[in-house]
């Protein structure tokens, strides 16, 4: 469907992860996206992908312990190690799966001060990236608002867009989700028009709900119109159906 990807760890959840491949076939999907594909083994994954002609664009690193409250590991200086080996792990899914996007949690502000994560952030960032660049993937980083998840560390567009000035590498982008820019900062197209030279991904959820666009109070039609003209890549559908999965795309025929 267009340049659409489904979100398999938002949408379809009311069937078992590797149910929901053919659902988005089913749907009119050619591609998809996740979060944490790491339950599953890869060939059960890649058999899913093959069997209904679907491709991975999107998944993320391992976020640490998720049942234990991390949300990514990359900005604490007590867990470096830990993040190198998820590096690894995200690369070999990605690479198997032909997925040619990562996105990296900086999770929760750790116990060190705001200066020393943000350097263990980007030293790690740079770690990844240089990782990834051997395999030509590309490295993602995203703000996240701190009502879905309190305390989280990166949740500040300005603040990313100085980061990755600091990397300045070209496989280390920002993954724009239109909802969480709504929720931290307001005015999420102009922001996107601001900072279009520096995105590499688009999700869309709206706001306040985070449901289908269309739900809340964001103008989407006006958003929708902006990303076909000035936008090439992928969208991915990173919202939670306001009632089933199938009901909440009439949107798109719109």
């Amino acid at each position: 469907m267009k340049s659409f990807a489904v979100n398999l760890s938002t949408i379809f959840t009311e069937v078992p992860f590797l149910e929901r491949f053919k659902k988005a076939r089913e749907n009119g999907f050619s591609f998809v996206e996740c979060q944490f594909p790491y339950a599953e083994k890869i060939e059960d994954i890649q058999n899913e992908l093959n069997r209904n002609e679907l491709s991975m664009v999107l998944l993320n690193l391992p976020p640490g312990d998720w049942d234990k409250g991390d949300r990514g590991i990359a900005a604490d200086p007590e867990r470096v190690e830990e993040f190198k080996e998820s590096v690894r792990l995200g690369i070999q899914y990605a690479t198997s799966l032909n997925a040619v996007n990562i996105h990296c949690m900086s999770g929760l502000q750790p116990k060190a001060d705001q200066e020393t994560a943000r350097k263990v952030l980007t030293e790690n960032l740079h770690y990844a990236a240089e990782e990834m660049g051997k395999h030509g993937l590309d490295l993602f980083i995203e703000p996240i608002n701190t009502d879905s998840i309190p305390g989280y560390f990166l949740n500040d567009i300005h603040q990313a867009a100085e980061i990755l000035g600091q990397i300045n590498r070209p496989n280390v982008k920002l993954q724009f989700d239109f909802f969480h820019m709504e929720k931290i900062h307001g005015n999420a197209l102009d922001l996107f028009k601001n900072y279009e030279h520096l995105i590499g991904h688009v999700q869309v959820a709206d706001s306040p709900g985070r449901h289908e666009p269309g739900t809340g109070t964001m103008e989407y039609s006006l958003i929708l119109k902006h990303l076909s003209e000035k936008y090439s890549g992928y969208i991915g559908l990173e919202y939670i159906p306001q009632t089933t999965s199938e009901e909440s795309f009439k949107w798109l025929s719109k």
